[in-house]
């Protein structure tokens, strides 16, 4: 990892890549998430991080969420499950390459390592025998471009370790963000505590502990218990959606699967505020999921930029 970026108090992440993806009109497939747009608008998926950068990141994420052997298999896409991670892995790199050669500005890559069977489902993660070859698979292809490892919205503490005993087999520095209830109780959607799943982690070399994608006032309720794990970065990113409703899958069939409902009370301004909470409860690690794009993250840079 850069020097430079190591040292600094408080890293800025990304923005969430599908959310920004549909907004720019690009096709968001309910089964392969943003994964679709490497195949259909690459130039697209490249340009997203590039504003990311230029909104002030210091970290951006691999379009790597959507690309799982499952979802491509279901897709008829499984054949490209190589090529679409080397891909999203490229299109990150030559981001931040490019924006140092122009700017002299340095930044970092984080290679993303999602869940395998369904995002916000402990019920569905799987046994540790199954899942932690695959995100071997996952983290073998992406390490040539990362600079370190996000395993994101890890709904469980088994899914978590098994995504990050893959990841810190690379070498690479790993983060593990969890995905909390949207009771707002700090709580995993498992119902574990955020100090159960960190003690899950406790024989791994784990670098940073944050939660993710799920409410600000969820992460709110958490920062404190995330900073006290003694790592060398903790944090948030939030997404801008409602409550995620019982039992949802992105390509299932009942009423309340697929696309989720988005608030409408996120705005630049509104965000920056949880993010002056986090800072103020102790995060050195902010940015955005799901609906929260450049034009948060610019705010949030100013506001960094101001408290130094």
């Amino acid at each position: 990892m850069d020097d430079r970026l190591a040292a600094q108090r408080v890293l800025l992440l990304d923005g969430g890549m599908g959310s920004e993806l549909r907004r720019r009109g690009v096709m968001v497939d309910d089964g392969v998430w943003s994964a679709n747009a490497l195949m259909s608008a690459p130039d697209v998926v490249r340009q997203v991080h590039l504003d990311d950068l230029h909104a002030g990141a210091d970290v951006i994420t691999t379009n790597s969420y959507g690309i799982t052997r499952r979802a491509l298999a279901k897709a008829g896409f499984e054949d490209d499950y190589e090529r679409l991670n080397r891909l999203a892995g490229a299109l990150a790199a030559e981001a931040r390459d490019g924006v140092q050669r122009e700017a002299g500005r340095r930044a970092l890559v984080a290679g993303s390592l999602p869940p395998l069977r369904g995002t916000f489902r402990p019920d569905l993660v799987g046994p540790y025998d199954e899942i932690r070859p695959l995100y071997a698979e996952q983290a073998e292809l992406l390490a040539p471009f990362v600079d370190l490892f996000l395993c994101e919205t890890m709904s469980s503490a088994a899914e978590a370790f098994a995504a990050a005993s893959a990841a810190t087999a690379t070498g690479k520095p790993v983060w593990v963000a969890w995905t909390l209830d949207d009771d707002r109780s700090g709580r995993l959607r498992s119902g574990e505590t955020i100090s159960q799943a960190a003690a899950a982690l406790a024989s791994l070399p784990i670098a940073g502990v944050l939660a993710n994608c799920c409410a600000p006032e969820s992460i709110s309720a958490a920062i404190g218990e995330l900073a006290n794990q003694g790592k060398a970065r903790c944090g948030g990113y939030a997404n801008a959606y409602r409550p995620v409703p019982a039992n949802w899958v992105m390509d299932g069939t009942k009423p309340t699967d697929g696309k989720l409902t988005m608030r409408t009370d996120l705005s630049p301004d509104a965000y920056a505020r949880f993010a002056r909470k986090w800072l103020a409860q102790g995060a050195t690690v902010i940015g955005g999921c799901c609906g929260i794009g450049p034009e948060h993250i610019a705010l949030i840079r100013r506001l960094l930029d101001d408290a130094t």
